[in-house]
């Protein structure tokens, strides 16, 4: 036995003395892990356009026509409907949900829209009624998800069948037509259209325009984009998809701001029903089908994380003018519609896989 005197330390004491050791979720550590998340995603959106620049260069060298002036406002045409949804997505996604039920609201919002004009309602107020109807829809989905804690796949899941099911019941599965050429001004009207007279007498088109759908797909993304990256809202929005529970202990109101995302996705899906319907000039309740899985493809192909809390509206416009792209291209070099969901399917799949690989590393 040693003579040698043993010095008992109080824990408590230790503990109260000694300075703190910096935790695995210090300030240094969280701050490396949002300039990753950064680093991360400017990655995927570079990847994303240097694949639509590959695209671009493939079907341009394939097709005398697919560079011109009115085959690129075709393209920039299509894709609204695409962006429009996909710019929804991402909003849903960087919370942490998924909305399934957006291609079925479009209909019921279009079809609702296309009634009221028939009924003798002002085109302007029976596309703001649809647009109504998919942010109530928008918010059930919510409601379902933040009261009733059903897993948003269910939630939207559900709303999908119900939203397609009352379009179908409410115009007997049949097409609304006759709704008067104003009705379709919002959806083949143009800004800057140049048209000029011949020699013949007959008009000749300069300039096609850009359609009033584009600027408006330019105009939601900027305003979603700043309210994503400028506001606290936008902030809320990534702290509640990258770590709930913290986000409400640090005061965020969680349900509060995933309700807003849900009636956000609502509201712009019913923007596309009207959208849409006013291009075809006639209501389709069948309208929408799988616009779902492309939304959140175009949002998923530009560096939105389908774990949450990652995500940018122009990361999302890249994606909507890949699929854009592709189909177009593929339909001027003859490919058949079965094809191009095959291979669109092919980039969904390559594209989630490289989301999952990059998220365990």
């Amino acid at each position: 036995m040693s003579n040698s005197t043993m010095k008992v330390i109080d824990p408590a004491s230790t503990t109260a003395s000694s300075p703190r050791q910096p935790s695995g979720d210090g300030p240094q550590t969280m701050s490396g892990r949002v300039m990753n998340d950064r680093r991360k995603d400017l990655i995927q959106k570079f990847a994303a356009l240097a694949g639509l620049l590959v695209l671009v260069a493939v079907f341009s060298a394939t097709s005398d026509a697919f560079l011109s002036i009115g085959n690129g406002m075709t393209i920039a045409l299509q894709v609204t409907s695409i962006a429009y949804l996909g710019i929804a997505a991402t909003c849903v996604i960087i919370t942490g949900g998924i909305d399934l039920s957006v291609g079925s609201v479009l209909a019921l919002a279009g079809v609702v829209a296309a009634l009221a004009v028939k009924a003798g309602v002002p085109v302007p107020l029976g596309m703001g009624l649809g647009i109504l109807v998919g942010a109530f829809c928008g918010l059930l989905n919510g409601l379902c998800v933040t009261r009733l804690k059903l897993p948003p796949f269910i939630a939207t899941l559900g709303m999908m069948m119900v939203a397609r099911g009352v379009a179908l019941q409410i115009t007997g599965a049949r097409a609304v037509s006759g709704l008067g050429d104003s009705f379709g001004e919002l959806g083949n009207g143009a800004m800057f259209r140049i048209v000029r007279i011949g020699e013949d007498g007959f008009p000749d088109v300069v300039f096609p325009g850009i359609p009033y759908p584009v600027v408006l797909m330019v105009v939601i993304a900027i305003a979603v984009s700043v309210m994503l990256s400028r506001t606290t809202l936008g902030r809320h929005i990534y702290a509640v998809g990258s770590n709930a529970e913290a986000a409400r202990l640090s005061g965020v109101n969680v349900a509060g701001v995933t309700l807003f995302t849900y009636v956000l996705s609502g509201s712009l899906a019913g923007l596309t029903g009207c959208v849409l319907m006013s291009r075809l000039v006639t209501a389709q309740p069948n309208e929408g089908v799988m616009y779902e899985l492309d939304a959140i493809a175009s949002a998923v192909i530009g560096g939105t994380s389908l774990i949450g809390g990652v995500g940018t509206i122009s990361g999302t416009a890249i994606g909507a003018f890949v699929i854009g792209i592709l189909r177009n291209g593929l339909n001027m070099n003859g490919v058949s519609a079965f094809t191009q969901q095959i291979i669109i399917g092919l980039v969904i799949l390559l594209t989630v896989w490289i989301d999952q690989i990059r998220n365990r590393r």
